[in-house]
């Protein structure tokens, strides 16, 4: 038979390890509550920052998870749980992780420097990762353009971040840069007349900055002026095909050529 000595260890034991197991399910679970209050008082300061909702709930997470980790590893220590040996093979798999999955968290610290820095937002008609569209969406890993024929590409965000980006939504007013053209026989004033009544007509076209018509170049077929009006962003396209439209109908009514490229041919006969 088991003697009382023997029992009375058990016992003493059995109490020891379960106070210290009752405890550190204790510490878990509050800290579980904490890690959650300190994550939601993190995305509320960053919303009311006007961080982007993305980064927003990538840093919680990031930051819940780092809280776990650290209540489990007082939990365990608090039951009598080696964890040394838990955090180095953690570090190791972490190592290792990290190491195969190099490529994809380049994207990852592209995507959160892109919606840091916010080169671009959804909506903006950009230039960039080699692609011409609308951002559709902005993601840690990859941006989503919708190009202007219902395409959509999906790019690396490391890919964007290490070329050039040309937002062409950034500003709210754009120069419309117009070259018109007249034949070397037409009237110089009476075209530049024209364009700027054309201009003057238009209602999109911005008084300030105000307009300009220079003559720029003496071209080997034509006499070029450069034409440059400012619109809003959003008018950019239509007043550019609008006004390209108007000039040639109107200059066709006025009889002012827009001259084709031409040369002329001499023959000399030699006896």
């Amino acid at each position: 038979m088991i003697s009382e000595q023997i029992i009375n260890k058990l016992v003493e034991l059995g109490t020891t390890v379960g106070l210290k197991i009752l405890t550190a399910l204790i510490i878990f679970l509050i800290g579980l509550q904490v890690a959650k209050w300190i994550k939601h008082l993190l995305e509320t300061a960053l919303t009311k920052k006007e961080v982007e909702s993305t980064l927003v709930k990538f840093l919680g997470k990031i930051l819940y998870i780092a809280l776990i980790s650290f209540v489990i590893i007082i939990a365990l220590n608090q039951a009598g749980v080696a964890v040394t040996s838990i955090i180095a093979i953690f570090g190791a798999a972490s190592l290792t992780v990290g190491l195969a999955l190099q490529g994809s968290l380049s994207s990852l610290a592209a995507g959160i420097s892109l919606i840091i820095l916010r080169p671009f937002k959804i909506g903006d008609l950009i230039d960039g990762g080699g692609s011409f569209g609308i951002v559709e969406e902005i993601g840690l890993f990859n941006t989503t353009i919708k190009t202007l024929d219902n395409l959509t590409i999906i790019i690396p965000n490391d890919k964007i971040r290490n070329e050039k980006i040309i937002n062409y939504s950034l500003k709210p007013i754009r120069r419309v840069d117009l070259v018109v053209s007249i034949g070397y026989g037409d009237d110089i004033d009476k075209a530049k007349q024209l364009v700027k009544e054309i201009l003057s007509n238009d209602s999109r076209i911005l008084a300030d900055p105000a307009f300009t018509i220079h003559l720029f170049e003496l071209a080997d077929s034509s006499v070029n002026f450069a034409v440059r009006p400012w619109v809003k962003t959003s008018d950019y396209w239509d007043t550019y095909c609008d006004l390209t439209e108007t000039i040639k109908k109107r200059f066709d009514e006025e009889g002012i050529n827009i001259p084709f490229p031409q040369r002329d041919v001499h023959i000399y006969n030699h006896n």
